[in-house]
């Protein structure tokens, strides 16, 4: 009787035993709602650009900087845990709250915006007649009140409401506040190249009780034309970060001045059609790979470290305080340099 006992319990151990031991594969090697980031890899702009429908003429190389941003299982997270170069971040943090889909499209688009404000910056600086032309107004994301949400997508160009077009997103804003919330609006928009139009209230912005709008988050839509054409194909690589770099090869292309000078430059910020260089994310990343690919400068975006803002800096650094911090330790040799706008990239480049 005791030994039927015994053999029972064993049996049952190994049952729980067994159970246990596939629980926790399961764990290892499902996907989670968590995602690693690491360093990417820093390419020679001239492999994604055109001028005048001609690879650049320049000496020296302009590198984009990217991330590489992957969904891990239980094993990938215990591996980017101890990483020192990797940051772990949830499914919200890395997509914006978005769906992966909905991200991919997002950064399509600021990478069109990216692209078309440097070359705005590129023209301008090197004297080149151009025309920068507003032709509405990205959707980036739908409130889930809001009254459009069956029609917008993301991605989705608004170019009129109430017939009315504008040539700006203040303009759109300026006539849209200047009626109540609730107020019926039919809007003209582009939704994979067709024209659609649909009618719907006004609602309450995204934390605010009385700003009216469509309930949408949105970037300018724009496109650039000029004589001498530049065309980018940038492949599965997204986002806005690239515009400072995108600028700087343009402009060397386009002008007589030689400001690479032979050298490898890497960088980092997002651009606006006046130059002014925006933070980005990941940049600790970025630099350890531009060291990697032997650049010997990297442009980080430069902001006054004060107690107001830093409270929004991921761990509480600037990117420029990120950059030098992450090049004492992983990038010796390599100069980090702060840069507002693009002036101040050319002015360091002509000098240095």
């Amino acid at each position: 009787m005791a030994e039927t006992k015994n053999k029972q319990k064993k049996k049952r151990l190994k049952i729980i035993g067994l159970v246990s031991l596939i629980i926790i594969l399961i764990g290892l090697f499902v996907p989670l709602p968590l995602y690693s980031e690491t360093p990417g890899e820093a390419d020679d702009l001239k492999s994604y650009i055109k001028v005048d429908g001609k690879k650049p003429k320049v000496d020296g190389q302009y590198m984009i900087t990217a991330v590489y941003l992957s969904q891990v299982n239980g094993l990938g997270a215990i591996i980017a845990a101890v990483n020192p170069t990797a940051s772990l971040m949830t499914s919200r943090e890395a997509n914006g709250g978005s769906s992966a889909t909905d991200s991919k499209e997002i950064n399509r688009v600021y990478m069109d915006s990216a692209l078309n404000e440097a070359k705005v910056n590129a023209y301008k600086a090197a004297k080149v007649p151009y025309k920068r032309t507003f032709n509405g107004i990205y959707v980036m994301s739908v409130q889930d009140n809001s009254n459009f949400k069956n029609h917008l997508k993301v991605g989705d160009t608004v170019t009129a409401v109430d017939n009315k077009k504008f040539t700006s997103a203040q303009g759109f804003q300026k006539y849209i506040r200047a009626r109540k919330v609730g107020t019926k609006l039919t809007i003209t928009y582009k939704h994979q190249k067709q024209v659609k139009e649909a009618t719907g209230k006004s609602v309450a912005l995204d934390g605010t009780k009385k700003l009216p709008g469509m309930g949408i988050s949105l970037t300018d839509s724009v496109s650039v034309s000029s004589p001498r054409k530049i065309s980018a194909d940038m492949g599965e690589i997204g986002g806005p970060s690239g515009g400072l770099m995108f600028a700087l090869e343009m402009y060397d292309s386009l002008s007589n001045e030689n400001l690479a000078n032979g050298r490898k430059i890497a960088g980092t910020g997002t651009i606006d059609k006046t130059g002014r260089v925006g933070e980005i994310g990941g940049i600790d990343k970025k630099v350890i790979v531009a060291h990697e690919s032997g650049a010997k400068i990297f442009f980080a975006p430069y902001i006054k470290p004060t107690k107001q803002n830093l409270k929004y800096e991921v761990d509480g650094q600037t990117n420029y305080q990120q950059a030098v911090k992450t090049a004492k330790k992983y990038a010796p040799g390599m100069k980090i340099v702060p840069v507002k706008t693009f002036n101040d990239a050319v002015t360091y480049l002509r000098h240095n």
